[in-house]
């Protein structure tokens, strides 16, 4: 990326994503070397608007070595840096840059369901005090050669589909996503009015409640590239069944062919025809974890095919997703879970989305 582009890229991330003010304590998450002339330039920014940012940074292969080689004693043990900054910073900017996407792919499941569980009350301190508009947090890429070939890309290529999936193609891409928000706020007001939402699509056929549950439209605040409009449904609401087209991935292993049947929220059936195994370890990874925390309708057009990165694979132009495990405070949830892993579902086949039995959305597109 040339300078005047990662000046756009920073400028939205610090003046729109989480708006940062004279004063603010600010936390920049760099994952990967890679990361550093954006993370250099979100840097600078803050400090231009008054306020105190630092850095932290990490490499790929730590969690690697980590889940690798640590005790029992180990996995447990919690940084209490991490749990003050958790609790007193004003904006978290997270900036990933990975070198290496499958380096989790063969850690040993057990031991990641553990320290997931372990470190699961500070990302819920993270969302409730997002929730209660304590803390602003934005997540976003920097382009990689790792992520490139996830997505059978070549870099430069790979960095037009970012650019592109941001809008910061446009002169002003802030002004763009201002009326993507105004036309998602207006579908989330219909969809706050009904208290039944039932997908439907290529075997499958699931309902879910939500009633007194909050439809939030995502338009680049929390994540960027954004684009989906989501909930966290009544925990034991979910009954009936959903297959999964898509890849689902996570933490670099990746299960196909996803069938999951619901009974009164929670998942009694499953099955992946590759990846079972790893399928199975995440559904029993806590007490919460074969509960429905999400469900989601990805709006970004630009964003049309799986690249193995959920950041922008969840925002797919005619796609929803469920996430099984953690729910989210601020629509309502109230579902815990050291897992959040969104699955995702073409439906621009003859899917359909009806809101207390009205049909709304149809071969991936809104009807009304």
């Amino acid at each position: 990326m040339y300078n005047p582009l990662l000046n756009k890229y920073a400028n939205v991330l610090v003046n729109y994503s989480t708006t940062v003010k004279k004063g603010d304590f600010v936390i920049i998450y760099a994952r990967g070397y890679e990361s550093q002339p954006l993370v250099k330039e979100i840097y600078k920014l803050c400090l231009l608007n008054g306020a105190n940012p630092i850095v932290r940074t990490t490499m790929d292969e730590l969690a690697e070595t980590f889940i690798k080689y640590a005790t029992d004693e180990q996995l447990e043990f919690v940084d209490e840096t991490a749990k003050m900054e958790t609790e007193i910073a004003d904006v978290m900017i997270f900036i990933g840059a990975p070198s290496n996407i499958k380096n989790m792919a063969n850690a040993d499941t057990s031991k990641m369901a553990k320290r997931s569980k372990i470190m699961n009350p500070i990302l819920a301190k993270r969302l409730e005090r997002s929730a209660k508009g304590e803390m602003r947090w934005v997540i976003a890429d920097y382009p990689t050669n790792a992520l490139a070939q996830e997505a059978n890309m070549s870099l430069e290529e790979y960095s037009e589909f970012l650019i592109n999936s941001c809008y910061l193609d446009l002169e002003n891409p802030v002004q763009k996503w201002i009326e993507i928000d105004n036309e998602q706020k207006r579908i989330a007001d219909i969809l706050n009015k009904a208290s039944k939402i039932r997908f439907v699509g290529d075997k499958t056929d699931i309902t879910f409640s939500t009633e007194n549950r909050i439809w939030i439209p995502c338009s680049g605040n929390m994540n960027f590239p954004d684009g989906e409009i989501f909930t966290s449904p009544v925990e034991d609401s979910a009954n009936g069944k959903i297959y999964f087209d898509f890849p689902q991935n996570y933490h670099g292993s990746t299960s196909k062919e996803v069938y999951l049947t619901f009974e009164n929220g929670k998942v009694v059936e499953s099955n992946a025809q590759i990846g079972n195994e790893f399928l199975q370890s995440m559904l029993n990874m806590d007490d919460g974890s074969k509960f429905v925390g999400e469900i989601a309708i990805g709006t970004n057009n630009r964003i049309q095919n799986v690249t193995g990165n959920i950041l922008f694979d969840e925002k797919i132009g005619g796609s929803i997703h469920i996430a099984l495990g953690a729910s989210y405070p601020e629509a309502g949830g109230k579902n815990n879970s050291g897992l959040h892993w969104d699955m995702i579902k073409n439906m621009k086949n003859g899917g359909q989305i009806y809101a207390d039995d009205k049909l709304i959305y149809e071969n991936g597109k809104f009807i009304i």
